[in-house]
């Protein structure tokens, strides 16, 4: 079951924080459909926030057709948002351990790592795209050479 953290300095609304929170798992593999959610009491008594915040990130999540309430036996997970790359066992997860532990062991924080990610995605997202691209799935877009 997951078990939700809520950061207050974030500048993130609590039940944003939530609703990512819950998104991440369903990416992961944590959460998979029919696991139910910790009931909005529970939620409260280990974050200590408004019950009103759980309820609207569990009807966020219902909305956008992740989750949905039972009567008298609470809310449980419906679909699933997770792939194989990024299952536990995955190669590409390895990889990415295996840079986020170098990197930590070059003396970077958790802030420098996902100001590098961010960094690394702004510029794989701005890269022009070949026939293969850089991923190998064929479905780039062709350079301007390609279409003169």
């Amino acid at each position: 079951m997951i078990e939700f953290q809520v950061d207050r300095h974030s500048g993130v609304a609590t039940y944003l924080q939530l609703v990512n929170q819950v998104k991440q798992a369903l990416r992961l593999g944590v959460l998979e459909p029919g696991d139910r959610l910790p009931t909005a009491r529970a939620v409260v008594e280990a974050t200590a926030i408004n019950p009103n915040t759980v309820l609207k990130a569990y009807r966020e999540l219902e909305r956008e057709g992740l989750v949905e309430p039972r009567p008298g036996q609470g809310t449980f997970v419906t679909r699933s948002l997770s792939r194989p790359e990024t299952a536990a066992d995955s190669p590409l997860r390895a990889d990415l351990v295996a840079w986020v532990t170098r990197a930590h062991a070059a003396g970077l924080g958790r802030e420098d790592v996902l100001a590098l990610v961010e960094a690394a995605l702004a510029e794989a997202a701005a890269r022009p795209r070949g026939p293969a691209g850089p991923t190998g799935t064929g479905t780039e877009r062709p350079s301007r050479e390609d279409t003169t």
